[in-house]
């Protein structure tokens, strides 16, 4: 069972390879390939850090727990109607995508992401809504 923060669920559908380190692609890389091939993973809804962000690189600022991370897990979470503390699979993850996720939110809700300009995000949301599933990576 994986733990990830609200946040981290929209991250994963835009996910290109690309991060803030060798090590934190690595394990991004890693869980992003587990959830494209076994969708029935489990993973917990957390409050604030995560799986991945125990990757982040000490260089730099940890954004891990400023305000605005915590705000954008809160709306991404309640967005999907979902709570801190669930278990669902992967697969019941997208299917929460599929009902209540469109590809302009993530220029609302990531608005302030540095990522969010690439905008592979939106075309992940995309894949999910026509049921295509994660990219491969």
């Amino acid at each position: 069972m994986y733990k990830l923060r609200g946040l981290h669920l929209f991250c994963l559908l835009g996910y290109r390879g690309m991060g803030y380190s060798e090590e934190y692609v690595e394990n991004m890389t890693g869980l992003h390939q587990t959830l494209k091939d076994n969708p029935r993973t489990l993973i917990l809804l957390v409050k604030g850090p995560d799986q991945l962000c125990e990757k982040f690189p000490n260089s730099g600022k940890y954004h891990c727990q400023d305000d605005t991370i915590y705000e954008r897990d809160a709306t991404i979470l309640t967005k999907m109607g979902l709570e801190i503390g669930q278990i669902l699979s992967w697969e019941d993850i997208v299917s929460h995508i599929q009902k209540y996720v469109v590809p302009t939110d993530i220029q609302i809700v990531c608005e302030t992401c540095s990522w969010r300009t690439y905008g592979v995000c939106e075309e992940g949301v995309q894949e999910i809504l026509k049921g295509r599933g994660l990219r491969k990576v």
